[in-house]
């Protein structure tokens, strides 16, 4: 943000050039104590006549002025207001009447002081706020000061001259004395002090200062400085008063300026500067740019309100698109009728209801696979592509076909997902299973993985799945259960099938059932808050007779339910449950899956700010190391995706303490070695905090990865091992180069978890992008790692995530053009990662279902434009990088190196798409996911006009 305080009095080079530069002191010529012959040398010149005729002129008006003849003033002042004004209107080099009048400033000043109060007097104050530009390092405030005496000297009846008359640069520097005066009274009354110096105290109150700002600001907005208005506004601390002077010319580029400025203030400016332009967007009719700040703010009133504002049904259609996307829990809206006719309501409702549920996704996801050539399915060998890994001859590979088998299930579950035609499982022989080619635990992610394939596929995939819920074998059971939330993450139906089924077996004896229903809930209803969830999963969370695993799991499904809702309820139990179990001295706190339990209360919190401070006060009674590790989940949560760099810094500070450093005396007991040992998980929580906290923010995420770069030089293992899941979470589906180089280099290191983990962030980071380097790379490890069969396992997922739904679906959690965070994604995508923190017992032990909690981060990577019958509508559009120009001057290219495709079209991560021509308008600001497209009424003529 532009900040123009203390600012001296220069002449750029153009009038609003906004980076001017500051003329050094020692350039600046010293006009005092010369004689006139001295100054005319001085500067440099030998005057032309035309400019030693204005000399005259000014030094006569000069004279006039201190002549006792009071009706010589008014005239002289007048002529004097008209030479400078049409000097400095526009600056394109030093006006010559400030440089001639510079040398009399002090005795005009002197001058001022002896006339009475007049109108007259006003005028000279206005001219002597315009020569004190020329005096700004001397005489700081010179411009306001007379500015203010002038406007304090004028009859009440007369109406001020406009600052703006003055030409943009004395504005400028009349905004950057304002933010310097304001600033200065603000310190003076919060120090309470008396005023030191009386003399330097200008006239006027706060709100003549505030008026005067918004008469610039005003100015500034007319005159393309968009930025420098929202800035001066801010700094006078009434940037909410901005709605008042816009206008349909420069509401666009305010609101984008303030949008983008959100990330580097601090609370609670960042909520005031998005409700603010909410309510420009919404003065002037921008329904899916008010929707989109509504659901950024998660404020269920602003959303039902934008949702119910517009009257076109067509969108209304394009904003539930967008609440859709974005997850937003369907109860928060209203859907009023918009017809007197029954059957045009009805049907408009049912397809109103369509797009809210996401109820074509699937069929629309099929066809886009079908447009782009991917649909037919993928064998493991076409991800695999064995015959160029460089594995060593000679050497047999310590082959584990169980382990093999079981990669080759989320490998074959990964690539096909969504397309509901894998080999393995949904069109195999139904002697020749997959399923029973995989040990106990195996069989239940091999029966879940049939959920993946046939991911919000509604219909047709619960006749698939139901089979296996009557299996006598539990594991294929308890998968099966897995794979019916997992068909309906992201989507809903009228008949609640998950809830259904589901709900039986959360009573259910058996701990596979008991934990894979719980877990079908939360992907199913992952950020729905439905009540009907709670009453079935919140006894477990409380119940002590029951198994940390089963209540952990509990709560962590509550917090996917019931993500960044604040649940009082939700968050209530946990902590109560977390105390009971401290004050009772209960072993299970010590338990690996106590973390998924803080996991659940920190989601709870999602994106929530301040609104997680008496938890965290709560969570300090507790004396036990999970304690630390729930305080920092729950922070990092709040602060999700906002980059603010405070609470960057206090995780840096978590990171920085050596737990286990000091070594223990020998008279020390070994459980106290242990218990030390145990202390240091809550820096795994700082390191993928930072993450966390700084994903949301280019900037921010770029910073970032600098300082996991010391973190893994300078680290404890424990924090090491947690770096390579930070990068993958700060750049989910984004693989730049600097950072596959940086992973590739983690995962060959000589600690076993730091390389496991690293592959799995090369996954993570290339989810979905079919990138030819990283599978590359992934090809080179699996030689590199025959012998070592986790590493190999986890090799496997990463090539198998690179390809996730044959390079269409994605992981990255921020939706519309990156500036809303999607926030079942983020649950999603922490939930593995805290098991990723523990590889050994989790992922690498019976429990790799987990790696299916990342569904709800999965979504089609397309653009798919539909006519008015939301029908498909193939458009030319435009798609390359996402440009940022907000605050440049012009019109300039928001996209670059772009191609032309015909819709539908994929999109990266950090492209953006522009339709090729203006034959159609579109509802929706930002071309992505489904854009309801409009004819336009202007082309048809200029096409009748050409024939």
């Amino acid at each position: 943000m532009s900040d123009e305080k203390g600012e001296k009095f220069v002449i750029p080079v153009h009038s609003d050039d906004p980076k001017k530069k500051e003329r050094p002191e020692s350039d600046k010529p010293n006009f005092e104590g010369l004689s006139n012959v001295d100054k005319t040398k001085d500067e440099g010149e030998e005057l032309s006549e035309e400019d030693q005729q204005l000399r005259d002129q000014l030094e006569l008006l000069v004279e006039r002025l201190k002549e006792p003849n009071t009706e010589l003033y008014a005239p002289a002042l007048e002529t004097l207001r008209t030479l400078i004004r049409t000097s400095t209107s526009s600056m394109t080099s030093v006006p010559k009447p400030l440089k001639f009048l510079r040398p009399h400033y002090p005795d005009l000043q002197a001058l001022y002081e002896t006339w009475p109060p007049s109108e007259n007097k006003s005028l000279f104050a206005d001219i002597l706020s315009v020569l004190a530009m020329t005096y700004s390092d001397t005489q700081p405030r010179g411009t306001l000061r007379y500015r203010l005496l002038s406007a304090a000297q004028r009859p009440a009846d007369s109406p001020l001259a406009d600052p703006g008359t003055w030409g943009h640069e004395y504005v400028r520097h009349l905004a950057a004395e304002l933010g310097e005066e304001f600033s200065l009274r603000e310190r003076e009354e919060l120090e309470q002090a008396e005023k030191v110096e009386q003399k330097d105290r200008l006239p006027g109150t706060t709100d003549d200062l505030r008026d005067l700002a918004k008469t610039c600001a005003k100015f500034l907005l007319d005159h393309n400085a968009e930025p420098d208005a929202v800035d001066l506004l801010e700094e006078m601390e009434i940037i909410d008063q901005v709605a008042q002077l816009v206008d349909e010319n420069t509401y666009g580029r305010v609101c984008q300026y303030m949008i983008r400025c959100v990330n580097l203030l601090p609370p609670p400016d960042d909520v005031l500067f998005l409700k603010t332009a909410h309510s420009i967007y919404v003065q002037h009719h921008k329904f899916p740019e008010a929707l989109s700040l509504a659901i950024r703010l998660g404020d269920p009133e602003l959303i039902r309100e934008d949702f119910s504002a517009p009257a076109n049904p067509l969108m209304k259609r394009q904003l539930a698109f967008i609440i859709a996307r974005a997850q937003v829990p369907v109860e928060w809206l209203q859907t009023p009728s918009t017809s007197d006719d029954e059957e045009t309501t009805e049907e408009f409702e049912a397809d109103l209801q369509d797009c809210l549920y996401n109820t074509k996704l699937s069929q629309s996801f099929r066809a886009f696979g079908k447009e782009v050539g991917v649909e037919e399915a993928k064998s493991l060998e076409d991800v695999y592509k064995s015959h160029l890994e460089n594995t060593r001859p000679g050497i047999s590979a310590n082959v584990d076909s169980a382990r093999g088998n079981l990669a080759g299930t989320f490998v074959n579950a990964f690539v096909n997902a969504g397309f509901g035609n894998d080999k393995l499982m949904v069109t195999a022989d139904e002697g020749n299973s997959w399923i029973y080619k995989n040990k106990d635990h195996g069989m239940m992610s091999a029966a879940a993985s049939l959920g993946l394939s046939l991911l919000w596929d509604t219909d047709v995939g619960l006749s698939h799945i139901d089979k296996y819920t009557y299996s006598a074998e539990e594991h294929i059971k308890a998968g099966a259960l897995f794979a019916t939330g997992m068909i309906n993450t992201g989507v809903r139906t009228e008949a609640d099938f998950a809830l259904n089924l589901l709900s039986e077996y959360t009573e259910n004896k058996s701990v596979p059932l008991k934990t894979s229903a719980f877990m079908g809930l939360a992907l199913a209803y992952a950020g729905s808050h439905r009540e009907e969830v709670l009453a079935l999963l919140l006894p477990h969370v409380a119940d002590d007779t029951i198994s940390m695993e089963i209540s952990s799991l509990a709560a962590l499904a509550l917090g996917f339910v019931f993500v960044g809702s604040k649940h009082g309820d939700v968050s209530d139990t946990i902590l109560q449950t977390l105390l009971d179990k401290f004050e009772r001295g209960d072993k299970s706190l010590d338990e690996k899956w106590a973390k998924f339990m803080a996991l659940g209360l920190g989601l709870l919190y999602l994106g929530q700010q301040d609104a997680s401070d008496a938890t965290i006060e709560t969570l300090k009674a507790i004396d036990h190391p999970i304690s630390k590790s729930a305080q920092i989940l729950v922070e990092a949560c709040s602060f999700a995706g906002t980059g603010n760099v405070l609470k960057i810094q206090a995780m840096l500070h978590h990171c920085d303490e050596h737990v286990n450093a000091a070594t223990p005396k020998k008279d020390d007991k070994d459980d106290k070695k242990e218990e030390s040992k145990k202390d240091d998980t809550f820096q795994a929580f700082a390191v993928i905090a930072i993450a966390l906290i700084a994903m949301g923010e280019d900037i921010g995420a770029e910073m970032s990865l600098r300082q996991f770069n010391h973190l893994m030089h300078y680290g404890d293992p424990i924090i090491r091992k947690a770096v390579p899941l930070a990068i993958g979470l700060v750049s989910a589906s984004n693989p730049q180069l600097p950072i596959l180089d940086t992973l590739s280099k983690y995962s060959h290191d000589n600690d076993l978890q730091v390389a496991i983990n690293a592959i799995f962030a090369m996954g993570l980071v290339g989810a979905g992008t079919n990138n030819a380097r990283l599978a590359q790379m992934l090809r080179q490890l699996a030689g590199y790692y025959q012998k070592e069969p986790d590493s190999l396992f986890m090799v496997r997922v990463a090539q198998g995530l690179v390809h996730l739904g044959k390079g269409t679906i994605g992981l990255n959690p921020f939706v519309l053009d990156r500036s809303v965070m999607q926030r079942p994604a983020v649950a999603g995508l922490l939930a593995v990662l805290t098991a990723f923190t523990d590889s050994k017992a989790f992922i690498l032990d019976k429990y790799h279902w987990i790696l299916y909690l990342l569904t709800p981060a999965m979504y089609p990577r397309f653009l798919i434009t539909l006519d008015e019958k939301l029908e498909p509508l193939p458009v030319t559009v435009r798609v390359g990088q996402a440009v940022d120009v907000v605050g440049q001057a012009g019109k300039p290219r928001t996209i670059s190196g772009f191609q032309t495709h015909q819709s539908p079209v994929r999109l990266g991560t950090t492209e953006r798409a522009e339709l090729a021509t203006e034959e159609y308008i579109p509802f929706s600001h930002v071309l992505e996911g489904f854009v309801v497209l409009q004819k336009n009424p202007g082309w048809e003529k200029e096409d009748k006009m050409e024939l």
